[in-house]
């Protein structure tokens, strides 16, 4: 396909539907250089869009944390999406919603004198980890940590955040994986670049705490799906030291769906029944 500035199509931009490759900032834009940018990544299926309201009200939440105010509402957002969507006759998607201080009187760290703007985009996109689902993802495992919460809003789901991930998944391409686990600052078991990871053991689910990372709004679906199927899910720490005790994994998000994973690092997982299952089921909680 053509790059993502040189297609066909419409991109809604600050309240109109504007043709694609009109859909530009200017090179002074604040967030271009101090990261003021929030977004949100979510998928259609089937001509509805999965958690959409939940994806909303995030984002909003997300500017707030940065100090930011979106000029819309959750309404307004809501219908921005789906107009994108039939602009483009898509009725299976991926939709990025973003919000970031453009250009304006500030051209400083501060920048209250510059608008926030808003744009949505959408584009078909498949399986975030090609092939995996079927024989499970290998992981490296990064050199960078979740930071402390004292030094971000880790509520967010701020652009700047996502520098150590792109960073780390890098890394983790140039040694044939598909992704990174990421430890946090303490040294416990966080998540992967851009998707919340799950364990298995003895029938019982454990995840980390969402004390230092975005806890994610498929992370939230999938844990209420364990417990509505009386699994007992255990969200806790979780040291390095425990990878080898693991028999299963997986990783959720957006993009990723629930994808299971076969190997990180030195550790490797089973495919296992859980694992299928609670992917099968999500894929038809979000085509049902």
């Amino acid at each position: 396909m053509a790059g993502y500035d040189d297609r066909d199509g419409k991109i809604w931009m600050n309240g109109k539907l504007v043709e694609w490759r009109d859909a530009n900032v200017h090179i002074l834009s604040h967030a271009l250089h101090y990261a003021s940018s929030v977004f949100e990544g979510e998928r259609c299926y089937n001509g509805k869009i999965f958690k959409s309201v939940e994806h909303s009200e995030r984002l909003i939440k997300s500017a707030e944390l940065l100090d930011m105010e979106i000029p819309y509402s959750v309404e307004e957002l809501e219908a921005a999406k789906y107009e994108v969507l039939k602009a483009n006759g898509w009725q299976d998607a991926y939709v990025r919603a973003v919000a970031w201080r453009g250009a304006g009187e500030d051209m400083g760290v501060a920048s209250r004198k510059n608008p926030v703007q808003v744009a949505v985009a959408a584009w078909e996109w498949g399986n975030y980890y090609g092939d995996a689902k079927m024989k499970g993802a290998k992981l490296d495992i990064a050199k960078w940590r979740r930071p402390d919460p004292a030094t971000i809003p880790h509520e967010a789901k701020a652009a700047g955040l996502y520098m150590i991930c792109t960073m780390s998944k890098h890394a983790a391409e140039d040694k044939g994986c598909s992704d990174a686990m990421m430890y946090d600052y303490r040294g416990y078991v966080a998540e992967a670049t851009g998707a919340n990871i799950f364990f298995v053991k003895d029938g019982e689910v454990h995840t980390p705490k969402p004390d230092a990372f975005l806890n994610g709004i498929t992370r939230q679906t999938v844990i209420g799906m364990l417990k509505d199927r009386g699994v007992n899910v255990i969200e806790r720490h979780i040291l390095p030291e425990e990878l080898a005790s693991f028999e299963q994994c997986w990783l959720t998000g957006t993009a990723a769906e629930v994808t299971p994973v076969g190997q990180i690092g030195d550790f490797t997982f089973e495919v296992g029944t859980l694992t299928r299952e609670i992917s099968e089921a999500y894929e038809a909680l979000v085509r049902a």
